[in-house]
């Protein structure tokens, strides 16, 4: 594995003291620093620095350590799919949408997840490590560097427990909000988790607005435990009281994620008993018919299922939308590609 340090895991006073330590002039590293956020990650290409430079730099650093491996665009709606390989020969996916208001990225916090999730194609390819601050930011200037355009929101929602990776994904975030590197809004900014107590509410006491949004998928423990294994850990009264002390000391208000399992997890009944428990409360729930997976034998619900679920949390005014479905067309349920990819290189 590549032992370089990694340019993108220093902010600009680490960078400036390693530049220093080398004998570069201190207005290298502004440079520098503005070719990394700019999206130009290849010091090769960094055409306004000394030749010898940038053989240093490339002796001596890395930025990032990401390469595309493979990139899939739906041809419904442009939806990009990116396959990345890590320094260490491991694999993870980030994908970009485009809407309305600009560009957004979905990141990957890990490679692979120890969740376990039963709907989720990382489920049973389990945890290999997590990823750096840096290989966190290598993902979105690569892709910036890919399509020639700035992103606009971040969405921490790919491969991987974001809080399961909690000091990383924290110093990306605040990193990402600075000025001088991708001057992304807090408010543009999603975190998601499969409902890590502890975490969202260590979270809520962070100081940022970053959007939390929270995995739910069922409205009480038995079912939940069924596909969603952090259920044995936490309760979803335990899950459900951490969301409302976020609330109350954020004043923000959570998204609760649930994905519609036909038959498993999408009756009225169920509608009925989510919507009893979270009425009243700073909430919005965002319903997603779960994408299918080959080898998971789950499918997605029918439209007819997916209007009755929401007219129940509607009676009850809870604000509610269905998820519009991108990149269905590229493998579009979130670790597919990576799944896939594994499995075809018969590496699982």
């Amino acid at each position: 594995m590549d032992k370089k340090r990694d340019l993108l895991d220093m902010d600009f006073a680490e960078l400036s003291e390693a530049f220093a330590a080398l004998g570069f002039p201190s207005f290298r590293a502004k440079q520098v620093y503005q070719w990394l956020y700019s999206g130009q990650l290849d010091f090769d290409s960094m055409s306004n620095l000394p030749k010898d430079m940038r053989a240093k730099l490339a002796d001596e650093f890395k930025a990032g350590g990401l390469k595309i491996s493979d990139k899939l665009v739906s041809k419904i709606d442009g939806t990009r799919k990116y396959l990345f390989e890590l320094d260490d020969g491991n694999i993870i996916e980030s994908v970009l949408m485009k809407y309305r208001y600009g560009y957004s990225v979905c990141l990957s916090t890990q490679v692979g997840c120890r969740m376990g999730c039963a709907f989720c194609a990382s489920a049973n390819l389990g945890l290999v490590r997590n990823l750096t601050a840096g290989e966190l930011m290598a993902q979105v200037l690569n892709i910036m560097h890919d399509i020639g355009e700035r992103v606009s929101h971040l969405v921490l929602m790919g491969i991987g427990e974001p809080f399961d990776n909690y000091e990383n994904v924290m110093t990306f975030l605040r990193r990402a909000n600075r000025e001088d590197t991708l001057n992304i809004g807090y408010r543009k900014m999603t975190v998601s988790t499969c409902g890590v107590v502890p975490k969202i509410l260590e979270f809520a006491k962070e100081g940022i607005p970053v959007n939390l949004s929270v995995s739910l998928h069922a409205p009480d423990d038995e079912s939940r435990k069924k596909i969603m294994p952090v259920a044995r850990r936490w309760s979803i009264n335990e899950l459900l009281e951490a969301c409302s002390e976020y609330t109350r000391l954020t004043s923000r208000r959570i998204t609760y994620e649930y994905s519609l399992i036909e038959k498993v997890n999408d009756s009225v009944e169920f509608a009925e008993t989510l919507a009893k428990k979270i009425k009243g409360t700073l909430c919005h729930v965002n319903l997603i018919p779960v994408n299918t997976v080959e080898g998971i034998d789950f499918s997605k619900s029918s439209r007819s299922r997916v209007d009755a679920f929401k007219k129940i949390l509607e009676k009850y005014g809870i604000a509610v939308t269905v998820r519009r479905e991108l990149g269905s067309d590229i493998m579009a349920a979130c670790g597919q590609l990576r799944r896939n990819t594994l499995l075809g290189s018969g590496k699982v």
